[in-house]
């Protein structure tokens, strides 16, 4: 029996891009993505298991699943499926153990995700993307939301308003029979949601509907020459997605290809995005009376929309979830539980996402005498020494504490090469990460020098979780080309002392040696691998990739 103020609960997000989270009391003990321990990208749990996550969650804690006050599980999916039946993990056992378990739907999750690390007492909160629950899976109160029956629906958009440990659902929009994207078999997807319209023109583009931050990337090269109307229109409050765009392309010509018309797909579809997404928030400010917004789902990761809701949409401060997509759910299933067992919101804000365990200077050792054809560098002052091999135009992988339970590398599991160079975008793309030269790099920058180097217009210059896209001002870019996109933007990160550690040593002893407060960061992996999580990998990719060398602690290591 649960007596405990500070209880051991566990949150799976079963989804596509599966992830555990273990909270110690209101404590991120530790939280991961099933890919970086699997080694393939977006890898799907099920709540029936086997799956890695949890394990290596309970392992760095030290407890055993009996320990366990209780088990929560985000579903994305039917939660009827057995293959979701967290009482068949065999790890967990959870029968024999007889911990508590409890199953909730998966915009439910999201929101709750973003709430319960916001600080905020009472908030707004908006939650899109491409699918989560089916209606049949929505609390009572999602339910009698509806505003007409539909056959087989699927949640597509939630807006709800959150106050202590409480969730009020506003307003529920759905997809009928699942169809967010509807493949075919050449030519452009049809799509019933947000996400599903982004990542139907992901799709045709680049071949994938999973690479919406590539379209993303592309959109500033181009004009936004299709109507928002051709891609959606708000009838009554309802969402309507049209197939006039769909209808245009009925071919499978992927990116190098149509380059110009392809540009401007990629722009018209931000538009419609950014048209819909204001339209969200208007809708938010009107029903709730709050300064505050949550935001959370896949659609949050569109960086440049996040920045355009942050000035306009009217709320004094937004919180925009770090890991927005699927894995951040296993924080939301967690703090469910937790609320559910204690029923005490503590207000702890995350002001860092640094969720993975911390390896130990021994197992760093250990991986690194494992390795071959590499040499170590041993180093009395490995910041200053890291500093040098930056400005000598080194491209360097920065290994660091706990690794981000998000998409964004931010200065754990970090590439970071001299802003100052003009070629460094080029060969990063092309020697290390192996992608579309067109694809921008993101500055990480001191907070406390942020607002000389962007334009915030107004609003608060922070961005610890790389999700704003600001102007670089126009008298500073020349300083910095390797982080300024082709609009003159950066998806900037602000670092402080507090948050970020040694993270923000190297950029102010980097800043005292050059006079540049920014260090380019990239997410340290290369093209369709997921980021790095242990030293093992950290190697490996510096010796498959054109990493010059990889930081640990006191230690560089240089290919051989």
């Amino acid at each position: 029996m649960f007596s405990d103020e500070h209880p051991w609960v566990l949150g799976v997000s079963a989804s596509h891009n599966g992830a555990a989270c273990l909270l110690k009391g209101d404590e991120i003990v530790v939280a991961i993505q099933e890919e970086r321990l699997c080694r393939f990208k977006r890898r799907r749990i099920y709540g029936a298991g086997p799956s890695l996550a949890p394990a290596y969650c309970l392992d760095y804690a030290g407890i055993e699943p009996n320990e366990l006050d209780m088990v929560v599980v985000c579903v994305q999916g039917r939660s009827k499926d057995p293959r979701h039946d967290i009482r068949r993990d065999p790890f967990l056992n959870i029968l024999s153990h007889q911990v508590p378990t409890t199953t909730i739907p998966h915009h439910y999750g999201h929101a709750l995700s973003a709430f319960a690390t916001s600080g905020f007492a009472e908030a707004a909160i908006l939650v899109v993307d491409g699918a989560g629950s089916p209606v049949e899976d929505f609390t009572a109160e999602e339910y009698g939301l509806l505003k007409r029956s539909v056959d087989d629906g699927w949640e597509t958009i939630s807006l709800y308003f959150g106050v202590d440990t409480t969730l009020i659902p506003l307003e529920k929009h759905v997809v009928e029979c699942g169809e967010w994207l509807a493949m075919r078999e050449s030519g452009m997807a049809s799509f019933g949601s947000l996400g599903g319209l982004y990542s139907a023109v992901a799709q045709q583009i680049f071949g994938d509907p999973m690479e919406a931050g590539k379209v993303m990337g592309l959109a500033p090269y181009g004009e936004p020459q299709i109507p928002v109307t051709s891609f959606i229109e708000v009838c009554a409050d309802v969402f309507h997605y049209k197939d006039l765009v769909p209808s245009q392309f009925r071919h499978d010509q992927r990116w190098p290809a149509l380059r110009s018309e392809y540009e401007n797909l990629a722009s018209s579809v931000q538009a419609a995005l950014e048209h819909a997404l204001m339209y969200l928030v208007g809708r938010l400010r009107d029903q709730c009376d709050s300064e505050n917004l949550c935001y959370a789902g896949g659609v949050a990761l569109n960086s440049v929309a996040n920045e355009r809701i942050i000035r306009e949409s009217g709320f004094q401060s937004v919180y925009i979830m770090p890991a927005a997509e699927d894995s951040g759910t296993a924080l939301g299933a967690a703090y469910y539980g937790l609320w559910q067992l204690t029923h005490h919101n503590s207000q702890r804000r995350l002001v860092h996402d640094a969720c993975g365990r911390k390896y130990s200077s021994s197992v760093v050792a250990s991986s690194i005498d494992e390795a071959a054809d590499i040499r170590v560098t041993q180093s009395t002052s490995v910041i200053s020494d890291t500093i040098d091999l930056l400005c000598d135009g080194r491209i360097v992988g920065w290994f660091d504490g706990g690794s981000e339970l998000g998409p964004r590398a931010l200065g754990q599991r970090s590439i970071l090469c001299d802003p100052r160079r003009s070629d460094a975008k080029e060969i990063l793309n092309r020697r290390v990460k192996m992608r579309e030269a067109f694809r921008p790099f993101a500055p990480a920058i001191l907070l406390e020098e942020a607002d000389n180097w962007f334009d915030f217009d107004n609003t608060r210059p922070d961005s610890p979780f790389m999700l704003r896209v600001c102007k670089v001002k126009a008298d500073r870019r020349n300083e910095v080309p390797a982080i300024v996109h082709v609009d003159g933007t950066g998806r900037l990160q602000t670092v402080t002392r507090e948050a970020n550690g040694r993270f923000y040593e190297l950029l102010r002893r980097f800043y005292e040696k050059t006079g540049v407060p920014i260090l380019l960061n990239t997410s340290f992996n290369i093209m369709g691998q997921p980021i790095v999580e242990t030293p093992t990998d950290a190697i490996a990719c510096l010796l498959s990739s054109g990493l010059d060398c990889c930081v640990f602690e006191d230690r560089i290591v240089f290919k051989q």
